[in-house]
């Protein structure tokens, strides 16, 4: 059974912890939708996997009924979320030709390729 002073004294360590897990979490979220604006999957990724402990962290502040850190983060990492990725889509419709390869250099590389083997059979 804990008694209120104990409670007094967890909460003085628990809610500075969620808050800087909060803060940590929020910077993970903002580097998952610069990731995703920039179409890194793997960073997005990493990301979020690494934000999840930090919002773990956010959690112990809902020891002393603070659950605004644990708002911050997950509000956060939504907003980035999607964010980057209207962003993303954005982009992609701006400029639609920009992921694709132009024909044209695939075709001396190939010829090249050719004529070198044909010599070197020649000779």
């Amino acid at each position: 059974m804990t008694t209120f002073r104990l409670a007094n004294d967890l909460a003085a360590v628990m809610v500075p912890i969620g808050m800087v897990g909060a803060g940590l979490a929020v910077i993970c979220a903002i580097v998952a939708g610069v990731a995703i604006m920039r179409g890194a999957g793997g960073l997005s990724g990493g990301a979020v996997g690494v934000w999840i402990p930090f919002a773990l962290m956010s959690f112990t502040a809902s020891f002393a009924n603070q659950w605004l850190p644990l708002i911050v983060s997950g509000a956060a990492l939504v907003a980035m979320l999607v964010i980057g990725g209207v962003v993303r889509a954005i982009v992609n419709v701006a400029e639609p030709g920009r992921h694709k390869r132009p024909a044209a250099a695939a075709t001396p590389k190939a010829a090249s390729v050719t004529g070198s083997a044909a010599v070197a059979s020649a000779s």
